[in-house]
């Protein structure tokens, strides 16, 4: 008996949390109470995830309308058939059942891969270049057009430029080859 007290492995109950004499250590009744605590805060989020409610599958669809698929990059999550979007697309429904709006959920998966991962780039900084650089090259070339359609017009009411006197022997031989067409 003494052998086992001294430098023998430790008993059963004593493994479980309790002394030898039946009494619960105090470590381990701290460890109870947060583990009850625990159970208590996972059954209120529980319950408010449930409170959230379904989600309106036309939003999910427009929120993954609105982002890349990392796999097949011409194409929006929503429009995607691969595995990745399809997760994406259930991230998305899970972020919204938990109350978290469009802006949120598109919030995070900009943080999550960069700018990149939107369609439509943002209206800022860099970005503002593609949104106002077709408009201004597009108003260049009509510019360009105008020129060139003016300087290839005649004026109207401007005297017609000279002509260059044509030899006597080019005249006549315009006027028989215009007559022998005619016949």
């Amino acid at each position: 008996m003494l052998a086992s007290a001294v430098g023998s492995p430790p008993l059963p109950s004593e493994r479980a949390g309790r002394s030898r004499r039946g009494r619960e250590l105090p470590w381990r009744a701290g460890m109870a109470a947060a583990a009850e605590v625990l159970l208590v805060a996972l059954a209120l989020l529980a319950s408010s995830a449930s409170a959230a409610g379904p989600v309106d599958e036309d939003t999910v669809t427009a929120v993954a309308a609105e982002l890349r698929c990392v796999v097949c990059q011409n194409l929006s999550v929503a429009d995607s058939p691969s595995e990745t979007a399809r997760q994406m697309r259930d991230i998305v429904r899970e972020r919204l059942a938990l109350g978290e709006t469009p802006e949120q959920v598109m919030a995070y998966f900009v943080d999550k891969y960069g700018t990149w991962i939107l369609l439509s780039p943002p209206r800022q900084g860099f970005t503002l270049l593609v949104w106002v650089a077709p408009f201004a090259v597009l108003l260049l070339g009509l510019g360009m057009v105008a020129v060139l359609v003016r300087r290839w017009s005649p004026r109207a009411g401007a005297p017609a430029a000279p002509g260059a006197a044509i030899d006597p022997g080019t005249q006549a031989r315009i006027r028989r080859e215009v007559a022998e067409t005619d016949r």
